[in-house]
């Protein structure tokens, strides 16, 4: 069994609320009684896209302190910006094509993968994303357990904000899904709301935001709830690889 923390948008720029946020978060998450496998960061981890967001986030995160207690697995989302995310995020040579990354994580694979559109709010999983999630696939048994992570949901979840940027091309996803069975679920974020649904017949769930929570049309005309609590999510992935998810907040 495998216990991954998901959180998602912490929008860091540079204001004392967004570091309050982020770091009251990342503080329950290190002082849990249990063990963590690995936490999940699904984009929009900077506002602005700037090298300071991301030194800061890499600070917050112990990205690169060896006393953090689980690995933090980050992908970028539409706010962030590639050259900069590589070079003070991951502290890796800058490059504008698709930040992706393959993690092994106890029994499964977990596959961060970028759906940024640089210079754009949309999202897309382009021909070279897709080569890659073929190329790491073929590269396991084909039963190994497989989590695909990115930012934009690749499906409507009856809000405007978040409907009017979600994934392109959503069949070609569920292509992909159709031939791989060891790809167990999806894990999105963008829509600052916590969800949970399906998606050509995996489990498709959308973790919350740390910067504010998305007020759904029947809740109200303010879309934006910065009062809420942060929230995160946690993805508990068995031996019969069904993926069960509990939500929290802090």
């Amino acid at each position: 069994m495998l216990v991954l923390a998901q959180i998602s948008d912490l929008h860091l720029d540079g204001s004392p609320r967004a570091t309050e946020r982020a770091r009251r978060v990342l503080d329950h998450l290190r002082a849990l009684p249990g063990p963590l496998d690995a936490l999940l960061v699904t984009g929009d981890i900077a506002d602005h896209g700037a090298e300071a967001e991301y030194e800061e986030a890499a600070g917050l995160l112990g990205l690169h302190d060896p006393a953090t207690p689980f690995p933090v697995l980050p992908c970028p989302g539409n706010h962030d910006s590639r050259v900069p995310y590589r070079k003070a995020l991951l502290r890796e040579p800058g490059g504008d094509g698709p930040v992706n990354r393959a993690h092994r994580v106890g029994s499964a694979v977990v596959l961060m993968c970028d759906s940024s559109v640089p210079g754009a709010d949309d999202g897309t999983l382009d021909d070279e994303t897709y080569a890659w999630i073929e190329e790491e696939l073929d590269a396991l048994d084909g039963e190994t357990p497989v989590l695909i992570a990115f930012h934009h949901p690749p499906l409507a979840l009856h809000h405007r904000l978040p409907d009017r940027y979600q994934l392109s091309q959503p069949r070609s996803l569920a292509r992909l899904l159709e031939r791989r069975p060891e790809i167990v679920a999806v894990i999105t974020g963008h829509a600052h709301t916590p969800a949970a649904t399906t998606f050509a017949g995996r489990p498709l769930v959308v973790g919350p935001g740390v910067t504010w929570t998305l007020r759904m049309p029947w809740e109200g005309e303010q879309f934006a709830d910065r009062e809420a609590p942060v929230g995160l999510a946690f993805h508990v992935l068995d031996d019969e690889r069904r993926l069960t998810t509990h939500f929290r907040t802090v």
